[in-house]
């Protein structure tokens, strides 16, 4: 009896220490979430106000909300444009980079073949190449050829940046497919670019919408590139749109937030649509790479 009793009270206190730790888990998580999403409450707040309450009261609400600070930052910066031009280029990056990717993936997960070690080698060390430290070579060789000041001096790095990332991702997933079913489809008459499409890349959708979220966050947010290959104000981007508020001598604050607010919402919008997408795709690859 006395047994029992005891075993009783030894589950009710680990019982109540297990709510106890879920209790303190979910306020730890719930403050490390509002102190993630302050920086952006804040960035919000400041589009709305004045330079001078900006100035002397940046973590105040303002007196009087500045509606007409979106409207002066979208003239000012030509901000249509800019999202147009931005919008033509990412899209166009994360075409290349999905198919271009996808099939190099499809490649070297499913085929064996003597430099298959050297071709994902070689991907792979793309993946350690800084990025900003081709800008004056590949300034160099656009101008040649004669691609500055268009959309192709953009689409061409970012996607030739992007791949490696997308390749070793894609052909991880891939390679935990069974081949069994791609025997199957062989024997049914199907060809390598029907197994393809038709299997292979419905099948590595989680992957590919990792990839295509975390393209979208660079090609979206870039400015080095966008800064030294574009000098047209007909073919700016988001980031050159909102550099026009800050000269050598001042920066107009307001409008300056008001067009960050604006620039933002578009990446807000697709990680929220997204995000169930963006977490198992993520994890996905974790587990099978």
């Amino acid at each position: 009896m006395e047994q029992a009793l005891s075993v009783k009270t030894g589950s009710a206190a680990g019982k109540a220490g297990a709510k106890w730790s879920r209790g303190l888990i979910n306020v730890l998580l719930t403050l490390y979430a509002l102190v993630t999403l302050y920086p952006l409450f804040w960035l919000f707040v400041s589009a709305f106000k004045t330079n001078d309450e900006f100035h002397s009261k940046p973590f105040s609400l303002p007196e009087i909300w500045q509606w007409d600070n979106f409207v002066r930052a979208w003239e000012v910066s030509a901000m249509g444009t800019s999202l147009v031009n931005s919008t033509i280029v990412t899209v166009l990056s994360l075409a290349l980079t999905l198919v271009l990717g996808a099939l190099a993936a499809y490649v070297l997960a499913r085929f064996d073949f003597k430099l298959k070690p050297l071709f994902m080698g070689l991907f792979l060390l793309g993946m350690l190449i800084p990025i900003h430290s081709t800008l004056v070579p590949l300034f160099v060789l656009m101008k040649k050829v004669g691609l500055l000041d268009t959309y192709a001096a953009l689409v061409f790095p970012y996607t030739a940046f992007e791949l490696p990332l997308a390749i070793f991702v894609v052909a991880a997933y891939l390679t935990a497919i069974p081949k069994e079913i791609e025997e199957a489809a062989l024997i049914d008459g199907t060809g390598y670019w029907g197994i393809f499409f038709r299997m292979m890349l419905p099948l590595s959708l989680p992957a590919l919408s990792t990839i295509a979220i975390l393209g979208f966050l660079r090609f979206w947010n870039d400015f080095a590139f966008a800064l030294v290959f574009i000098s047209k104000p007909a073919l700016k981007t988001i980031p050159l749109s909102l550099s026009v508020f800050a000269t050598g001598y001042s920066t107009d604050y307001k409008l300056t937030m008001a067009a960050m607010s604006i620039a933002v919402l578009p990446t807000i919008i697709v990680y929220l649509l997204f995000q169930e997408q963006i977490m198992k795709g993520m994890t996905a690859g974790a587990v099978k790479g």
